[in-house]
Formats: structure tokens, C-alpha cells, sequence
């Protein structure tokens, strides 16, 4: 497997795989994290126009996509009922998704984000067990509450 970048012309199979996710995560237990809709194409293209988002491919096939970034994450400013393991810099992954065609895809990508930075950060919604394992399995620990710019609530994890 390999990570790189997403190519503006590749998101018609981002729209695909996000599209596949949400009934995924629907027929989990997970009908609202994302929605019906969530995330929209412009989401995505801003992802891509800002060279923060990323794709895993094997054999000429993406499998599976992520949004990358270092920096401070308004989401990750203030968590409550819990604390980060460290206030060093960090780097967060949003919206990771597979395919579901290759096992170990999703923690290939969350394992590159993590040798890039040595410290990372990401939340999930409490109904999401599925990336709860993922993330408990790939040595993430469980830190607090965190709240998005419109008030949901998410857990926050972090590896370092």
C-alpha cells in the first residue's frame, strides 16, 4: 500500500467511497456521525485544494481516504471530562474511510499519519464502536469530549 495525495480528478471515487461509508456506518449502529450527506463534495475538493487530503492505494486502486494535517485543530482547543497526554505539536486525521476490499487499509493510513508527526489526534462519534476498536487496536488512547463547530459532541483520542 501506498499514501499520497488526492488528485482533483479522483473526486468522483472520493463522493463514491464516502457514499459507501455512511450506509457502512448506518447498518453499525452509526446513522448519524455523518449523516446522509456529510461530507459534501465541496468539503472534499477544499481537502484537496488545500493538499490535506490523502489517499491509500494498492495496485493502481484507491482504497481508502483521509484528510491529513498538522497544525493546532479548533476542535482539539478545549476537551472536557478528560485532558490530551501532551500539549506538543500534533497532527489530526478527519474522515478516514476504506473501501473495505483490503484489510488493514485503514490502519495503514492512520499509522502513516502518526510516523509523520509522532503525535496525533482524532475523534469519532460515541456510536462509531467500529472505529472506537480501529482506534483502540492502533494503540490510540481515549483522552475526553471534544465538540465540533456545530456543537456535536465527538471523543477525542490521541497517540503519542
Amino acid at each position: 500500500m501506498e499514501i499520497r495525495k488526492t488528485k482533483p480528478e479522483e473526486l468522483n471515487i472520493l463522493i463514491r467511497m464516502y457514499e459507501n461509508a455512511r450506509i457502512f456506518m448506518a447498518s453499525h449502529g452509526n446513522p448519524l456521525q455523518w449523516g446522509n450527506t456529510y461530507p459534501a463534495p465541496q468539503i472534499l475538493m477544499d481537502d484537496i485544494s488545500s493538499g490535506n487530503s490523502y489517499v491509500c492505494v494498492e495496485h493502481d486502486k484507491i482504497i481508502a481516504t483521509f484528510y491529513y494535517k498538522e497544525g493546532i485543530d479548533d476542535t482539539y482547543v478545549r476537551i472536557y471530562e478528560g485532558q490530551w497526554l501532551n500539549e506538543a505539536p500534533y497532527g489530526v486525521v478527519h474522515r478516514i474511510t476504506s473501501d473495505g476490499t483490503i484489510r488493514g487499509a485503514a490502519s495503514f493510513c492512520l499509522n502513516w499519519a502518526f510516523n509523520k508527526c509522532g503525535n496525533l489526534k482524532i475523534d469519532t462519534h460515541r456510536d462509531n464502536i467500529v472505529m472506537q476498536h480501529l482506534l483502540d487496536k492502533n494503540g490510540f488512547k481515549y483522552c475526553g469530549v471534544v465538540y465540533l463547530e456545530n456543537g456535536s459532541e465527538r471523543i477525542a483520542y490521541q497517540k503519542v
